[in-house]
């Protein structure tokens, strides 16, 4: 950070001098170069959500023409308006990154309708047409590589019984659990997921409380869906467990353990943003892709995955290259008997009711409320 300790948005509120000179006419002196802004909801180096943006804003910083700010830890409250406006006003911020599910609504379309001129894209939030042109959503489709993670799994697994630690019941949480249950299925028909909900993006302790208790009941294979997997990772290997990644790649903290992972691939996407804008290309409002867009990747198969694991996941993770594969494809049945999608329905990554999905599939054991 610019300002070392003090974040941006404090120096904001504190920068009354500031406010005089622009009252007077006079405007800081921006360079050139095109200012870049990032805002985390967390630390940088969690080796999870916040680091997997981050790696995406350094490879932004090899673009000649280009400079990255960055404000890691702002809550999902009025705080990310007050780091936004700072970026704008006192670094010259053009192009705004805030990562944070929670950061959209109402804070992103705020700062949208008062600065017309900034373009800020969102990751995960829902734009739709009465929102802002100047704001926009960009999301991958992470359950492909969930799905696999889930087929390796289901092969890995002796006892059948995996386990899923998750933040919030909100659609994308959900569509990993089941994707990855769905997976898993693939592999071994009989294979159940547990899931544990923490309440929130990171909770540590509650995080290794459901760590230990999944393993307490039997289960042998872990994965999340958290800000940091850290915990999950490190408590799982060492109670002997077997682990998918989520993220990034987090087989540094548990070489043998780690199976492989669903990681985010920013580093090619937030590239590909920059020089869409530098070229006078609009970037869509509405961004989505998967493996086969690059937006998603797979973490490289551990040790403990055995060949034939690795013949059915890379199977699979052509078809997904290829564009014709369908994870939600009927019928499919909720954990409580109810038919969620008919026979013969395919719904495919684009279509709207997965963004909205409420429900776990049969198998995974667990409720959402």
């Amino acid at each position: 950070m610019d300002f070392g300790s003090i974040s941006r948005r404090h120096l904001l509120q504190g920068s009354a001098a500031l406010g005089l000179s622009a009252a007077a006419g006079l405007r800081p002196a921006f360079a050139a170069e095109t200012t870049i802004g990032f805002v985390y909801v967390g630390s940088r180096d969690d080796y999870g959500y916040n680091q997997a943006h981050a790696q995406g804003a350094a490879a932004l910083k090899k673009l000649a023409g280009i400079k990255v700010i960055e404000e890691e830890k702002v809550p999902e409250t009025d705080a990310v308006e007050k780091t936004l406006e700072s970026m704008i006003n006192l670094d010259g911020a053009s192009l705004l990154f805030p990562t944070s599910f929670g950061y959209y609504n109402p804070h992103v379309l705020k700062m949208a309708a008062k600065y017309p001129k900034n373009r800020f894209e969102h990751c995960g939030g829902l734009w739709s047409e009465k929102d802002p042109k100047n704001a926009g959503s960009y999301f991958g489709y992470i359950d492909e590589a969930q799905y696999i993670s889930g087929i390796v799994a289901g092969h890995s697994t002796k006892s059948g019984k995996l386990g899923f630690v998750a933040a919030k019941p909100i659609p994308q949480v959900l569509r990993n659990i089941n994707a990855f249950t769905l997976g898993a299925r693939l592999a071994n028909p009989a294979a159940t997921t547990q899931v544990i909900f923490t309440g929130d993006w990171s909770m540590p302790v509650k995080e290794a409380e459901a760590t230990n208790s999944l393993i307490d009941q039997g289960v042998d294979v872990l994965t999340c869906h958290v800000d940091g997997p850290k915990t999950m990772v490190e408590n799982a290997a060492r109670r002997g467990a077997f682990v998918c990644g989520y993220h990034v790649n987090q087989s540094p903290l548990a070489p043998k353990a780690y199976l492989t992972g669903a990681e985010w691939n920013w580093e090619a996407l937030y590239p590909k943003f920059v020089k869409m804008m530098q070229s006078g290309e609009s970037i869509p409002n509405f961004y989505r892709g998967g493996l086969k867009e690059e937006i998603v990747k797979l973490s490289p198969y551990g040790e403990a995955v055995s060949d034939a694991a690795k013949k059915h996941a890379d199977a699979i993770k052509a078809q997904f290259m290829a564009g014709d594969y369908t994870i939600f494809k009927g019928a499919i049945k909720d954990n409580k008997g109810n038919v969620v999608i008919a026979h013969g329905t395919s719904r495919g990554q684009q279509d709207p009711e997965l963004e909205k999905m409420d429900y776990l599939v049969e198998g995974v054991l667990g409720a959402t409320s």
